[in-house]
């Protein structure tokens, strides 16, 4: 007698073997992703899978919002299941009180000390951290968070100067977004401090269920006795500090064409600015086919916000693609504010309105300290600070081996994407000199080929570069490389950021494929580099390895949840006496595992 089988039953065979193919194959696919209410977010997800191909100046989401959709489509839970691991085999048995670490290393890098406290095998990556400016030892460190789905946001703190530290999630879940919804998701961490030592996180919230397209940009905050420990709500009140809500809104959409990513924030901390403790807030408003970056700012300690506006701008000069976009400044992403002395603010961010594929640009705008930043009309026209060259290898369809997401731009033997437009950074001296920071692929080439990763070995010759500006702004000089091929071989360095003291010296932190046989193998290191005379003609250059022994490569074969992404930024703040503090995704886990985990350095003087 012959069985006849369910449809349904027959169905889930067939999903099941086109999930073994797509694994097995580097090549895009048919399937369709699940059903994801916004557009902008589903498109990213087909793109991450390889279902489609990303447009010649497209700019595409962040990582950290992709993979919480990802999550949801059940992506990540197919990979798992394919790879025949048994994470319970390597849970982390260090006690219930939080999962310290440190690596001890003899260096002058110092300890790396751990920051997230989860003992879980849940990604924490994506870094940032602030220093109080009022006390040298209470820090701030924010990271893309996943001990609560895939991904939240997390923030630490510190009270001793980052020896010891605290984390939480923050209070975002309470919100109710526009379509009735609370937020299931959170990306790009960002923090803060003002002038009297209160701070400020917020994070882009979206909702990854089915036929769910809301997202917006909140703020929390946390007064300043109790330096981060706890983030209460911005609007002032009777019993302020015991409410979670309500947050402070700095964008809000239900609107299926539009998702809001990549935001970073600054509090204006000068004591001699006339807009002394303002927050700001700069991010990427995907569109209408278009990435353009818009600002925010709240002049009330963080309870109320402007309407978000658009500062890109436009001039014909830089920005010559489409030609008939009229010189529009409008496909970027990755921007980063600061505020100088008096109280003008800075944006950097990548812009690929240029002809050619690859070849894109770092601009900068700013607002001046008289003028009303609300207003589009107040921000200057954008100018290109020098090229951002994002020709390194491309991945087509999903890669089975190092875990390099299609679309994405990797360097092998490593599957993380390496993030030129949303690792660029800027900041000023006292005596208003600006310095801008980036890293790309000029110096590249065979056999680290300009085409597909799977045609393409290493060396590959990455490079961090930095340059400055004596007129604020207005021209820049050329670009000097940090790690040259000639100091350091042909080697990759990427991912960098940058902070500058009061006197001008520079500090570049990075990571780094110059030690060992990293280059080839892929593990990774972290180290800071130390510019004295940067905005002279005679800069002097030293260098000290942070990590105290090298980060193993993260593949689908030793984890198939959180191969392909570490981050698309890390972060470098400097205390009150100018000493570098940084942070890094670090895949050292602990009982042998090779997880992503937050860590932190405080070099020794």
């Amino acid at each position: 007698m012959r069985m006849r089988m369910h449809p349904l039953f027959l169905r889930t065979l067939v999903l099941v073997a086109v999930a073994a193919l797509v694994l097995a194959t580097p090549t895009p696919t048919n399937v369709s992703s699940a059903p994801i209410g916004n557009s902008v977010l589903a498109r990213a997800v087909d793109i991450e899978l390889g279902l489609t191909e990303p447009g010649e100046k497209e700019q595409l989401v962040s990582s950290g919002a992709v993979y919480a959709a990802l999550l949801a489509t059940g992506e990540l839970d197919r990979r798992a299941s394919a790879s025949g691991k048994d994470p319970s085999k390597a849970f982390s048995r260090h006690g219930t009180q939080g999962c310290s670490n440190r690596f001890e290393g003899g260096g002058q890098g110092g300890a790396n000390v751990r920051v997230n406290q989860d003992c879980s095998l849940r990604r924490q990556a994506e870094e940032v951290i602030v220093v109080n400016p009022l006390d040298d030892d209470n820090l701030i460190a924010g990271q893309n968070d996943s001990r609560l789905g895939f991904n939240h946001c997390g923030y630490a703190w510190s009270f001793d100067g980052g020896k010891t530290w605290g984390d939480q999630t923050p209070p975002f879940w309470q919100f109710t977004l526009l379509d009735g919804h609370t937020a299931d998701a959170c990306s790009d961490p960002s923090a803060t401090f003002d002038s009297k030592g209160n701070a400020f996180v917020t994070g882009v919230i979206f909702d990854v269920a089915a036929n769910a397209f809301a997202n917006a940009i909140v703020v929390a905050k946390s007064n300043a006795p109790i330096g981060g420990a706890f983030y209460h709500s911005p609007r002032v009140q009777p019993f302020q500090t015991y409410r979670d809500v309500p947050l402070g809104v700095v964008a809000n959409d239900n609107d299926p064409t539009i998702f809001h990513d990549k935001e970073l924030m600054v509090a204006d901390a000068n004591a001699a600015s006339p807009k002394r403790d303002n927050v700001y807030v700069t991010w990427t408003r995907f569109s209408g086919g278009h990435s353009p970056i818009y600002f925010s700012q709240s002049t009330n300690g963080g309870a109320n916000w402007s309407a978000g506006v658009e500062i890109d701008g436009v001039n014909a000069s830089i920005c010559t693609f489409p030609t008939t976009g009229g010189g529009a400044c409008n496909d970027n992403q990755g921007s980063h504010p600061i505020v100088g002395p008096d109280g003008t603010i800075y944006v950097i961010f990548g812009n690929s309105n240029t002809p050619l594929n690859g070849i894109n640009q770092v601009a900068m705008v700013k607002c001046p300290a008289v003028a009303n930043c609300a207003l589009s009309a107040s921000w200057t026209a954008p100018v290109k600070i020098n090229d951002l060259i994002g020709t390194h290898p491309r991945q087509v369809g999903p890669n089975p081996i190092t875990g390099c997401p299609s679309g994405r731009r990797c360097l092998p033997p490593n599957g993380y994407r390496v993030p030129e437009f949303t690792s660029m950074s800027l900041s000023i001296d006292a005596g208003g000199a600006l310095y801008a920071v980036w890293s790309d692929f000029r110096n590249g080439g065979p056999p680290c080929n300009t085409g597909l990763v799977t045609t393409s070995t290493p060396p590959c010759n990455n490079d961090v570069f930095y340059a400055f500006s004596t007129n604020g702004g207005a021209t820049w000089s050329a670009a000097r490389n940090v790690a040259p091929a000639s100091q350091f071989g042909p080697t990759a360095q990427w991912q960098p950021w940058s902070k500058v003291t009061k006197d001008g010296t520079l500090w570049v932190a990075y990571y780094d494929r110059s030690y060992g046989t990293c280059e080839s193998t892929g593990c990774n290191d972290i180290t800071l580099a130390r510019v004295t005379n940067a905005g002279s003609s005679s800069p002097a250059f030293a260098y000290t390895r942070l990590t105290t022994a090298s980060m193993p490569n993260l593949v689908v074969a030793n984890n198939p949840i959180q191969a392909g992404f570490l981050g698309d930024y890390m972060w470098v703040d400097l205390d009150s006496k100018g000493r570098p503090l940084v942070v890094w995704a670090d895949t050292r886990g602990l009982d042998g595992t090779v997880e992503e985990d937050v860590y932190f350095a405080r070099p020794i003087p």
